[in-house]
């Protein structure tokens, strides 16, 4: 007798500047999942938010997934459960079988902020990672901040400004507490477009930059000497929470600190160590802190949760709920140096997201 495999669609791609960083990641993923135990399809997402099957453009040994700009679309029904629409070019329309769990690897924007999280919800579908509401507030670096502050943990001292309410580099020097700063997008990750401030002219530049990429902006005190360090929290399909051994990001060469161009452009641009090498104190600490940071922010199934770490004072910098998965990145590295191999964490992550749509389904709000 044949024993029903998982069926469980790959969501990539999106309309955010991550888009590349997401089609590489899907790639891992792709690769990692048993064929034995998952029937798996992969579904693009254009950067016009197109979503479309990409099964036909892509091989198991791509560095990174394709999403084929002429593909049939794809569209999951509201409260079927996992059942989806196919159309072709001709407009056709045939029924595609029920996915059992949608495994969204999507990063920034338009992916990793709750509102495919929320359409997955409408869909009555299960799905890897955070639910809304950890989504959109751990997303939203103000935000999150605002609630790991009002939780005393610790964080760097910051202020929020818009384009419309600008702030002086004096004013921001004033707030933080310090004259060199880093300005960031809000609502994006993979270090796309931060910069540095050290006068009133950086402070210009870095601030039109992140303007670029969101209308709601954080500057923040710099803090050195500063080390660079991650964990990665896994919840179980029971709810227990896990933290993973720490990884410390040493950049090299002319970056001076994690960048966009030191991820994925510039092979020597960061060293990676895992697990980082710390007082085991302080490294217990910062898993605890890191366990206690998922349960403020509400985050659900993965996280990787970032610090920054100066002497003896621990900083949370900030929450990523649908890390990276690429050939560099840090959440499947620091699970391998715990002991848990890439396939088999992506089998923890789908085991959650099935037991967590099952007892969903038993509250009285969905039936």
């Amino acid at each position: 007798m044949t024993q029903h495999k998982t069926r469980v669609a790959i969501l990539f791609g999106g309309r955010s500047a991550e888009h590349n960083v997401s089609r590489a990641s899907a790639a891992n993923i792709y690769r990692s999942l048993d064929p034995d135990r998952y029937e798996i399809t992969l579904i693009g997402i254009t950067g016009n938010g197109r979503w479309t099957l990409a099964d036909v453009a892509n091989r198991k040994d791509s560095s990174a997934l394709v999403i084929p700009s002429d593909g049939p679309e794809i569209v999951l029904l509201p409260g079927g459960g996992g059942r989806a629409v196919v159309i072709t070019h001709g407009a056709t329309v045939r029924e595609h079988p029920a996915f059992d769990v949608i495994f969204p690897v999507l990063h920034g924007p338009n992916g990793e902020d709750g509102t495919v999280q929320g359409a997955l919800e409408l869909a009555d579908v299960a799905y890897v990672g955070a639910r809304v509401m950890g989504s959109a507030a751990s997303m939203d670096k103000d935000v999150a901040k605002r609630l790991l502050r009002d939780a005393r943990l610790p964080i760097v001292p910051y202020v929020a400004m818009t384009a419309s309410v600008p702030i002086a580099y004096e004013d921001a020097v004033r707030a933080v507490g310090a004259s060199e700063l880093f300005v960031k997008p809000a609502n994006l990750g993979s270090s796309v477009g931060i910069s540095r401030a050290r006068s009133a002219a950086e402070f210009e530049t870095a601030c039109r930059l992140a303007l670029r990429y969101d209308n709601k902006i954080l500057i923040e005190r710099a803090i050195a000497p500063v080390r660079e360090i991650e964990c990665a929290v896994l919840e179980h399909a029971d709810g227990q929470v896990s933290a993973s051994e720490l990884g410390e990001i040493v950049p090299k060469g002319q970056h001076g600190f994690y960048s966009y161009e030191a991820k994925y452009t510039d092979a020597s641009g960061a060293s990676l160590h895992v697990p980082a090498q710390l007082d085991p104190a302080l490294a217990a600490r910062i898993r605890k802190l890191a366990v206690e940071v998922f349960a403020v922010l509400c985050c659900e199934g993965l996280a990787r949760v970032d610090f920054f770490v100066s002497g003896d004072d621990v900083y949370v910098n900030e929450v990523n709920t649908l890390p990276g998965f690429t050939d560099i990145s840090m959440y499947p590295k620091m699970w391998e140096a715990t002991g848990l191999l890439q396939g088999e964490l992506m089998n923890k992550l789908i085991a959650h997201a099935l037991a967590r749509q099952a007892l969903l389904s038993k509250l009285s709000f969905q039936r």
